[in-house]
C-alpha cells in the first residue's frame, strides 16, 4: 500500500491506525465494490483533486517504464490490467496514498494524498507489484504475514521506493548495504500498517523471508535503481517474451 509521499503495499501507510481485518471501510471509506474513475476537467489549473487524479494515472500508465513493464507482465500472465475496471481515485483518511484491495483487484489511488506526477507513478508502481504477486502467486494476504512481508520485501526492492533521490529526501545516508537496509525498514513499517501485530513480529517475518525476497526480481530481471534501468528491463522482458514466443 502506498504511505504519505510514497508506495507502500496492500494496506495503509506507516503511522495509520492498522485495520482489525480486511477490507476498506476504514482506510477508503464509503468505497464502493466496482470503484470509477470520476471524470476528468478541462482547465488544468483549476482543476480539483478528483479530476487530476485520473489524468495523472493515464500519463503514468502510458509514459512509466516500470508501470510499462508491470502492465506487460501482468498482461502476460493472463492478469491484463484495465484503466477503468482495475484503478479507482478516491479520498482517503489520514495520510495514506494508495492500496491493492485483493478482493476486487483494484489498486486505490487516494487522490487528496497524491500530490504530484512523480507521486503518482511510486504508488502505481509499489501497487502494481503487489498486484502482479496476487495474479502470479498464491498469496494469503491476511492469514500469513510471511506472504505479505514477501510482497512487501519485493515492491520496496523494485519499485523505486528505496532509490538514493527517495531516500536523500528523507534525509536518510549510508553506504554499505543501504538499499537493503531501507527495503527492510519500509517492509517493515508496510506490514505495521495494516497488521495489528508487534514490532518484532513484523521484523521476524521480513527477516525470514528477505534473502528469497529480495533476490526475487521478477518481472524486472534486475532491481531498476531508476527510470534507465526500468527501460532496459521492459526492453529485455519483451526481448525475452519474443524469443520464448518463436519457440
Amino acid at each position: 500500500m502506498a504511505g504519505a509521499g510514497d508506495a507502500r503495499g496492500p494496506g495503509p501507510a506507516a503511522g495509520e491506525p492498522p485495520p482489525q481485518q480486511r477490507g476498506a471501510c476504514q482506510v477508503f471509506p464509503e468505497r464502493p465494490a466496482q470503484g470509477k474513475p470520476p471524470q476528468e476537467g478541462f482547465l488544468s489549473g483549476f482543476f480539483t483533486n478528483d479530476q487530476k487524479c485520473p489524468l495523472m494515472l493515464l500519463k503514468t500508465l502510458e509514459t512509466n517504464p516500470y508501470v510499462k513493464l508491470l502492465l506487460d507482465a501482468m498482461k502476460h500472465s493472463g492478469c491484463a490490467v484495465n484503466k477503468d475496471r482495475h484503478f479507482s481515485c478516491e479520498d482517503c483518511n489520514g495520510n495514506v496514498s494508495g492500496g491493492f484491495d485483493a478482493s476486487t483487484s483494484q489498486i486505490v489511488l487516494c487522490q487528496n494524498n497524491i500530490s504530484n506526477q512523480a507521486h503518482m507513478s511510486r504508488v502505481v508502481t509499489h501497487e502494481l507489484i503487489h498486484a502482479f504477486d496476487h495474479c502470479r502467486a498464491h498469496v494469503n494476504w491476511f492469514t500469513n504475514v510471511r506472504h505479505l512481508a514477501c510482497s512487501e520485501v519485493r515492491a520496496a526492492n523494485l519499485s523505486g521506493d528505496c532509490s538514493l533521490v527517495n531516500e536523500i529526501f528523507r534525509l536518510h545516508f549510508g553506504l554499505k548495504q543501504h538499499h537493503q537496509t531501507c527495503v527492510r525498514d519500509r517492509a517493515i513499517l508496510s506490514i505495521l500498517a495494516v497488521r495489528n501485530i508487534s514490532k518484532e513480529v513484523a521484523q521476524k517475518a521480513v527477516d525470514e523471508v528477505f534473502e528469497s525476497c529480495f533476490n526475487d526480481h521478477e518481472p524486472f530481471g534486475r532491481i531498476p535503481h531508476n527510470k534507465t534501468y526500468a527501460r532496459y528491463a521492459h526492453r529485455d522482458f519483451q526481448n525475452r517474451d519474443r524469443y520464448y514466443s518463436n519457440i
